[in-house]
Parts: structure tokens; C-alpha cells; sequence
């Protein structure tokens, strides 16, 4: 069941760690086809998972398909796709510099055109939710605020899109983002995007990358 969706958050997993934003089993990688949800499971390397490791549940949290113990955060998962309709995809990490942020700042905000272009504008942080918990999900929820990401105080991130692609581009950029904006952050005040500078770049990352033209 699903044999190609599961290579595809396995693949994801992989790129998590590849670009330093997971450490060994942490985080976890999700994504919804219909009233299923693939999960990574609890616990394990990415570069060691197959595709049978992938579980498969409902969207009550019963196991539909698989062996493992899925992720400790399912049920914070679950809630955000039950309340989510449009979220495909779901990305939690603990990637460094955008958890720091969440330790000084209520936001990190939009001080560079490509956490726009990934998440749409600036990133809240929510307050303190334990990991494994139907808080973070309801915190996640309530803070993401119409953007593709949100900071968990004192945790990690949360991503989101309708597919893995625009949830991996949100937890990639927006730690480029935090990085750039703590450096810059301990020299001076950091300006940030006007409204339509914001827009400009949301707009404009529509036609990034290749699109394919009509045949005449």
C-alpha cells in the first residue's frame, strides 16, 4: 500500500538530515493521501527505513497498515491534518537556528525574500507545548496563522504544504532565514519586508522552477 508515497517521505527524511536539520531519530515526516496518513516511525534512522517501516493510519489514529510504533507526535499530526483539510504534508524538526529564535523573539520575521517565497510571510512561535502531545498540534494549529510554518517555543518547528516539496522548502528556508536573521540580529536591528514587498516575493515564487508549456 502506498509503495511510492512511502519512498517519498523516507526520501524526505533523508534530506531533513542532509541539510543538518534533524539529529539521528528526531523529528518526524508525514503525509496524507485521502483519509490515510503515511508516518515515520518512532525512533529510527531515515537512512535506514524501507518502505514497509512507513506506518499507515486513519485519521483517528488507528494503524491501518504496518509494523512499527508510529512517531510519539501522531496524535499532534492528526489534529492538524483533521483541522487542516487543505495539509497534505507535515514536517516536524528540532533544526537549530529557527528553534532559537523561538527563544528570544514572539517571530521570526520576514527579513528575507525566501522565507517568504517557502512560508508565505513571517513565522510565529507559539508558546510552550510538550512534545508527544495534543497541545503542540492545537498550538500549531492556532499559530500558523495562514503561513506554512510555525516555531514551537522551546521545541522544534512545525511545517506544512499540499505536498512534501513545499513542507521541505518551508523547514529549509526558514532556517536559512533564522540563521541570517540571528547573524544579523547581533550587529544591529534588522529591517524587515514591507506588506507589498511581502507579496512580491510570495507572488513572484509562483512561477519558480520549471513549468511545463501547453504543446500547440
Amino acid at each position: 500500500m502506498y509503495e511510492e508515497e512511502k519512498k517519498h517521505v523516507i526520501e524526505t527524511g533523508i534530506k531533513l538530515h542532509e541539510y543538518k536539520l534533524i539529529s539521528l531519530s528526531g523529528g518526524n515526516v508525514s503525509l496524507r493521501i485521502e483519509d490515510h496518513v503515511l508516518v515515520t516511525p518512532s525512533g529510527m534512522m531515515y537512512e535506514d527505513l524501507v518502505p514497509d517501516d512507513i506506518v499507515v493510519l486513519d485519521l483517528h489514529g488507528n494503524i491501518i497498515e504496518g509494523e512499527r510504533r508510529p512517531s510519539v507526535d501522531s496524535i499532534a499530526i492528526l489534529h492538524i491534518l483533521n483541522h487542516m483539510p487543505e495539509v497534505r504534508a507535515v514536517i516536524h524538526t528540532h533544526q537549530v537556528y529557527a528553534t532559537a529564535v523561538g527563544l528570544f523573539s514572539d517571530t521570526l520575521p520576514a527579513v528575507v525574500t525566501t522565507l517568504v517565497n517557502a512560508t508565505l510571510g513571517p513565522v510565529s512561535v507559539a508558546p510552550f507545548s510538550s512534545a508527544a502531545s495534543l497541545d503542540m498540534g492545537v498550538a500549531a494549529v492556532e499559530y500558523l496563522n495562514g503561513k506554512r510554518a510555525v516555531i514551537l517555543k522551546q521545541h522544534g518547528i512545525i511545517t506544512i504544504g499540499g505536498n512534501l516539496k513545499e513542507a521541505l522548502y518551508a523547514a529549509v528556508y526558514m532556517e536559512d532565514a533564522a540563521k541570517t536573521y540571528c547573524v544579523a540580529r547581533s550587529i544591529r536591528a534588522v529591517p524587515e519586508l514591507t506588506p507589498s514587498q511581502i507579496q512580491d516575493a510570495v507572488d513572484s515564487f509562483m512561477n519558480y522552477g520549471q513549468i511545463t508549456q501547453p504543446k500547440k
